[in-house]
């Protein structure tokens, strides 16, 4: 049997959400583990901006996370991810913009000539905020249980605080970070993030996931 192909690098949020939405939805995927210094040439030419995650099912490609996240989902959705407002479908959009933007200031500071980490992290933080007021009487952005917006949203919150996590920790947002460690501790984040071998053309790993 034919498998989806899923290439992927653990570490990269985008990656880890389409893992999410994929493992929710019960699809079996072959897991394509790679290195994005060392991209490979079947994924290059499936994709040719090279950036991950990539979704490869026949003659269909696709290679923006959250298209990924609706592939999976509207194929089978048992969690009800999907039943989310409309203005769910906006905060995501909103963190993957101007959150995402300010966020990557700050970690790569280093890299950015007149860089002002500070204020790129307070930029950031006001999204953060909006986020705590949300969860505050609700263990979820939008209910009592895990959404597409969580779960579209949450690996990029990890990634903002891991920047500086003895910072983060001692911020005013207590909802938003019991809302973060029931994410990171939970069965479905630990098992996306087993550790995969490298995959070469010489590789072939079994389907995970749905299998």
């Amino acid at each position: 049997m034919t498998y989806p192909i899923l290439y992927s690098f653990r570490r990269c949020p985008y990656a880890m959400r389409a893992r999410l939405a994929i493992a929710s939805a019960g699809i079996a995927i072959e897991h394509r583990e790679i290195l994005l210094r060392d991209k490979p040439d079947m994924m290059l030419a499936a994709s040719p901006k090279g950036t991950v995650p990539v979704v490869v099912a026949g003659d269909l490609v696709i290679d923006e996370s959250i298209e990924v996240m609706h592939w999976a989902l509207n194929q089978n959705d048992p969690e009800n991810w999907l039943d989310i407002p409309d203005a769910a479908h906006d905060l995501i959009v909103h963190a993957d913009g101007p959150f995402k933007t300010a966020l990557d200031r700050y970690k790569y500071a280093s890299r950015i000539e007149h860089s002002k980490p500070e204020q790129d992290r307070s930029d950031a933080s006001q999204f953060l905020q909006r986020l705590n007021t949300m969860l505050d009487g609700s263990h979820y952005i939008y209910s009592a249980q895990p959404s597409l917006a969580d779960m579209a949203i949450a690996p990029f919150v990890r990634q903002f605080a891991h920047v500086d996590l003895d910072w983060f920790n001692t911020q005013p947002w207590p909802e938003l970070s019991r809302w973060l460690e029931d994410f990171k501790s939970s069965p479905r984040f630990l098992d996306i993030m087993v550790k995969h071998t490298l995959w070469s053309p010489h590789y072939q790993p079994a389907p995970t996931y749905g299998s």
